[in-house]
């Protein structure tokens, strides 16, 4: 078998042109195919001849009759030369049909706060697409987008991420959530009375425990009765405790819509996590990478960008 270096050598364009010239059985027509002269047509037939060692064609009136080795040439070359033709055709994604499988990796707030929505969109389009959704590992992104598989990731920046492209997708506040019925719940929130009532902190794996923390490092310490990354364990304790649910906001503003709660604004400031979509540079010009991170983009917008608020 040859070797691909002397492969790369041989003109493999003009394998094309005995195709073409067994189609025609003409010089002339194949000419016109190819959009070149008669001239330079004959001089490929030439060369095809003396790279296939064959005579490839005698003249019978005016047509070309190809020898056996050169229709034997023609049915070896058309599975090949017709998978050529389909790598070089413009790509095009339909989701209607598509089977693919995807693994999309996030973080805490992004599986119970971005991808019901994300779900809901993708498989409204596509209902033959197969999912997997994993824990991002901050620490190991490149080589989860890398050699782990992962196609996708949706999470804050880890710092210098070459050879990952990023989109930014929008930033995550946090606020404060309460029963309908608690004291607070037709008053305006205050530092004070923020302070009065017990708490619950569904942590998400982004860092919004440490953004409480070092914000409320110089007031009194706050009763803080549980901190999950689960919103459903704080959930449970609304019905029996007077309690301030701290979430993130988009987590926020669903359990509100959800559980008939009541969304206001912490009574102090803290810096806002910017979330963002990465991927690996090699899935960067593929269509169904490019649709998934199209579709993800427009689904988690609301969210993302305080509409909900």
């Amino acid at each position: 078998m040859m070797e691909l270096e002397e492969l790369y050598r041989r003109d493999l364009s003009l394998l094309v042109a005995l195709q073409v010239l067994i189609e025609e059985r003409s010089v002339t027509q194949a000419a016109k195919r190819l959009h070149l002269s008669q001239s330079a047509t004959s001089r490929i037939l030439s060369r095809l001849r003396t790279m296939l060692g064959d005579p490839l064609f005698t003249r019978v009136g005016s047509s070309l009759l190809p020898t056996n080795f050169a229709l034997n040439c023609q049915q070896r070359l058309q599975a090949p030369i017709a998978e050529l033709s389909q790598l070089l055709t413009p790509r095009q994604f339909d989701p209607a049909q598509c089977r693919q499988t995807f693994c999309i990796a996030v973080t805490d707030f992004g599986s119970q706060s971005l991808m019901p929505t994300i779900l809901e969109r993708l498989y409204s389009q596509a209902p033959g697409l197969n999912l997997e959704v994993t824990p991002v590992q901050h620490q190991e992104l490149k080589d989860q987008l890398g050699s782990k598989g992962v196609d996708l990731a949706i999470c804050r920046s880890p710092g210098e991420s070459a050879p990952l492209k990023s989109k930014e997708l929008g930033q995550v506040g946090v606020r404060a959530v309460m029963a309908p019925d608690h004291p607070l719940a037709n008053q305006p929130l205050t530092l004070s009375n923020y302070q009065q009532y017990p708490q619950a902190v569904v942590a998400i794996s982004d860092g919004v425990k440490a953004l409480l923390d070092d914000a409320m490092t110089s007031l009194p310490e706050r009763r803080t009765l549980l901190r999950s990354s689960s919103l459903c364990h704080a959930l449970v304790l609304l019905k029996h405790q007077p309690l301030l649910l701290t979430l993130p906001s988009g987590m926020a503003e669903q359990a509100a819509a959800n559980h008939n709660l009541v969304v206001k604004p912490l009574p102090f400031s803290l810096p806002r996590i910017d979330y963002h979509l990465f991927w690996h540079s090699r899935t960067d010009l593929d269509p169904a990478q490019q649709w998934l991170r199209d579709e993800i983009t427009s689904a988690t917008a609301a969210i993302l960008n305080g509409k909900l608020a």
